[in-house]
């Protein structure tokens, strides 16, 4: 009895390092500030001057028309959609997108559409999948409206997708008729990783989505982006679908915070996933890929799934996310510095003395 209750204060005293996911940081007392004496108005008139400087300045960053302050990405992505299709059309995504997999069936039940999935190892999307999977222009069949990439991609492990090759596939796609969609949720952590401008990544789309909730540390908030005339018609559904927030620039001005002090240190997520990845040895894990930015993906090698693991590991202190069946998934972010890198392996090393690398 002394033993167990011993062990309960010790894991009650124990610091939880939290690798669920980029989205369970706090606010920093600094963006705490910058929301106390932001400047507000009410949005759904259109008169917040701290969303207006947001959506203006996500409109320079990503060289497009205009810009509209949304609570999600899931509502971004889906506003999205909704503007750009018609009641009954198909859009064509990956079969591990987050449009597809994790926003609750929305296309079906928000906008009526069909949802053609394409398949491959990292997330791509190629012109012939789209060729292949595209619906004729025949009055049987649902009419191909819009592709929507994922870039980087969450369920393929924040990997990034080959800017050269989704400029020119994005690109043709419109040729052809079809709108696209880039959800960019973490497209943040893809400039950060290649250098390669966020306007870059986002000029052969007709709309992009950016979270700021991610990576970028605010508490609530993504951004959608796209021509005046969708996101005129977004406004509108936003509206609709219960998102018209009164004195948002509360929020607003968290995401100019993250703008101004958190994309440089992404670079950080990404060298702390690197390392976690490389010195984390558990005897029932192996690395599925190495990480290009703050995801890293584990593999369960025998004995119970990925829920067991979780728990295990939870025992320790150490919070990750069952990614499947046999799958784990764990993310750096703002809230893990090199202390709590260092640590998460001393645990490891506790529970598991003498742990090797997995064949």
């Amino acid at each position: 009895m002394i033993e167990e209750d011993e062990r309960s204060s010790s894991r009650r005293a124990m610091k939880t390092i939290d690798l669920r996911s980029d989205t369970v940081t706090q606010p920093t007392a600094s963006m705490r500030e910058a929301i106390a004496t932001a400047v507000v108005g009410d949005d759904v008139f259109d008169e917040d001057p701290t969303v207006h400087r947001l959506q203006e300045r996500m409109a320079a960053l990503t060289a497009k028309e205009t810009a509209l302050f949304v609570p999600s990405g899931t509502m971004s992505n889906q506003l999205a959609l909704r503007a750009q299709t018609r009641w009954g059309d198909q859009i064509l995504c990956h079969g591990d997108a987050h449009i597809y997999r994790y926003e609750a069936g929305a296309p079906a039940a928000l906008s009526g559409l069909q949802i053609a999935t394409l398949e491959s190892s990292d997330g791509s999307i190629s012109r012939e999948q789209i060729e292949k999977a595209r619906n004729p222009d025949d009055l049987h069949c649902a009419r191909a409206a819009l592709v929507a990439f994922e870039n980087t991609h969450n369920r393929c492990g924040g990997r990034i997708l080959d800017h050269g090759e989704l400029v020119e596939t994005a690109n043709w796609a419109r040729s052809t008729g079809l709108r696209v969609h880039l959800d960019g949720a973490r497209l943040w952590n893809a400039a950060a990783a290649t250098g390669i401008s966020i306007a870059e990544w986002t000029a052969p789309f007709d709309s992009v989505s950016l979270c700021l909730s991610k990576g970028l540390g605010a508490p609530v908030g993504s951004v959608l982006v796209a021509s005046r005339e969708v996101i005129e018609r977004a406004r509108r559904i936003r509206k609709q679908w219960g998102g018209g927030m009164r004195q948002a620039g509360l929020l607003a001005a968290a995401g100019l915070h993250a703008l101004d002090h958190h994309v440089d240190r992404l670079a950080e997520d990404h060298r702390r996933a690197a390392w976690l990845a490389r010195e984390w040895k558990h005897p029932r894990l192996r690395l599925a890929a190495a990480p290009e930015t703050n995801i890293v993906l584990f593999d369960v090698l025998s004995g119970a799934g990925s829920a067991a693991v979780v728990a295990d590991l939870g025992e320790l202190g150490i919070r990750v996310s069952a990614f499947g069946e046999r799958r784990v998934r764990l993310v750096t972010h703002l809230g893990i510095d090199d202390g709590d890198c260092e640590e998460v392996l001393a645990r490891l090393d506790r529970a598991y003395p003498g742990r090797k690398e997995p064949r």
